[in-house]
């Protein structure tokens, strides 16, 4: 599991990194997490720049397989959700704002 900076989640196999820091991973797929659900894009291989980095570790395939606390989900209904909590998120931003400016 490897997350990046931007929040970010990709899992596949790590083939390689250098003295930078940056990271080969083969068989990748991109993690979109919402609430609890989840769904893997297939990416295949895929390199990432160590700068980017912040969190790198291996995954329990055992408690991976077991877990219940996350429904693998439709890729399709898991972006949309993702999109909709952006908007929200968004929206209250842009309102917080306003009622700190008193325009509201």
């Amino acid at each position: 599991l490897v997350t990046l900076r931007d929040g970010r989640h990709f899992v596949g196999i790590m083939r390689s990194f250098d003295q930078y820091g940056n990271i080969m991973l083969e068989d990748t797929y991109e993690r979109h997490v919402v609430d609890n659900m989840f769904a893997d894009e297939r990416l295949g291989l895929y390199i990432i720049r160590g700068e980017n980095l912040v969190l790198l570790g291996e995954i329990d395939l055992d408690k991976e397989a077991t877990q219940t606390a996350m429904a693998q989900t439709p890729l399709e209904v898991v972006l949309r959700e993702k999109a909709v909590k952006r908007e929200k998120a968004k929206e209250q931003m842009r309102s917080k704002r306003l009622t700190n400016e008193d325009y509201v």
